[in-house]
């Protein structure tokens, strides 16, 4: 927890724990950090499924309300929070990978959770995998970025061996 909120500026954790270790809450204890200092954070998850359960339990400790962002919403609803993003309004969002395009004004924190999972990786339209883009956005808007799984990818173990990124394990 230290690590990543004492963080300045870009730095990319890999949060290296098995389930139940307590990823979660290191991603709310840094969110809390993010919040004080007035800034927005951005919380990636693979699948709609992991929403439900992770937006009550961000919400219940945060106090504050949580976005929402995936392609089961209608067009309405993702516009609201594309605009409350935009609009400084939503200081915590959740979503799966099209959540990485939100705009994000004051942003604060980028984490993404099971960085391993396939479903980070678009394959249909535009390519893209929104685990490494989460990174580049990371890097371009000055903030830390924790990738967090209990089965991290070869390519995230790889750059924490390497010295890329800074390997935290629970």
């Amino acid at each position: 927890i230290n690590a990543i909120t004492g963080a300045a500026g870009f730095v990319p954790f890999l949060l290296d724990g098995v389930t139940g270790s307590g990823k979660t809450e290191v991603y709310l204890h840094a969110i809390e950090a993010c919040l004080a200092r007035g800034r927005q954070a951005l919380v990636l998850v693979p699948e709609i499924g992991l929403t439900p359960q992770l937006l009550a339990r961000f919400r219940a400790r945060l106090g504050i309300p949580v976005h929402v962002f995936h392609s089961g919403l209608s067009d309405g609803d993702c516009a609201r929070t594309w605009a409350a993003c935009h609009d400084r309004q939503a200081r915590v969002v959740v979503g799966t990978r099209s959540a990485v395009f939100l705009p994000l004004p004051e942003p604060g924190l980028v984490v993404v959770d099971e960085e391993h999972d396939g479903s980070f990786k678009q394959l249909d339209g535009i390519r893209y995998h929104a685990r490494d883009f989460a990174l580049y956005r990371g890097k371009s808007m000055g903030v830390p970025v924790v990738l967090g799984s209990a089965t991290p990818s070869l390519e995230s173990l790889n750059n924490a061996q390497a010295g890329r990124y800074r390997h935290l394990r629970l």
